[in-house]
């Protein structure tokens, strides 16, 4: 009886499958999804030909997928999955959320889109979502989808997130790029002579201030904005 419902367990499960060509971020979001008893990452690509071969053999409900990636990119895999028997259901996981791009990748069959930078905020809801068949998309992205729709006009964030990055503090930006290579809060602390407690405090102002929800989404942060 135990072991019944321990397949049923695990036949509810959501797999999902991770390709993007930064490892970091792939182990991120690993840990994130580590969290969801009902979610189960069942493999992940760095670059677009791994993706394409591993479902040619393997297979899984969502796939997150990156658009920027090499070899084969985001859009390409795309195109290639048309010709797939059993296509999952796709997340896009990118740097860039360029209207234009945006329409592309739904226009292809991805059902759903998050700026990495929102990643550590959106991907859990991400993938319960276009797994039931349903579109998701994180607040920018709707915003920006909203503007287009009533004809209104869509300002580049770029140099919101240049000021961002400015008004951060020499001991803020530091501790920024540390949490990007992966750093323990006890190796931050040694590396800049501060006590553990004062890294905390440095990461809980860096969480606020450039509005993400934990660690991930200041790495992905760093990485979109070449901190690292």
């Amino acid at each position: 009886m135990v072991n019944v419902e321990l397949e049923e367990f695990l036949d509810d499960k959501i797999t999902v499958h991770i390709a993007d060509d930064h490892q970091i971020l792939i182990d991120g979001v690993i840990a994130v999804l580590g969290q969801e008893r009902d979610i189960d990452v069942v493999g992940f690509s760095l670059n677009g030909k791994q993706v394409i071969d591993w479902f040619g053999e393997h297979s899984a409900d969502v796939l997150i997928l990156d658009i920027s990636m090499p070899v084969l990119d985001g859009i390409e895999v795309l195109k290639k999955f048309k010709d797939l028997e059993d296509v999952p259901k796709i997340v896009i996981l990118s740097s860039y959320d360029d209207i234009k791009l945006i329409k592309e990748v739904l226009g292809m069959g991805a059902l759903g889109f998050i700026p990495k930078k929102s990643a550590g905020e959106h991907i859990v809801k991400a993938i319960k979502n276009v797994h039931k068949g349903d579109q998701y998309f994180s607040d920018e992205v709707k915003e920006k989808m909203m503007k287009t729709f009533m004809g209104k006009p869509i300002h580049d964030n770029g140099s919101q997130e240049g000021m961002l990055i400015n008004s951060l503090t020499r001991r803020e930006y530091q501790i920024l790029k540390l949490i990007a290579q992966q750093y323990t809060t006890r190796e931050m602390g040694d590396n800049l002579g501060i006590s553990e407690s004062t890294v905390e405090t440095h990461r809980k102002n860096l969480i606020k201030k450039i509005n993400v929800k934990n660690s991930v989404g200041l790495a992905i942060f760093a990485m979109k904005n070449e901190i690292v």
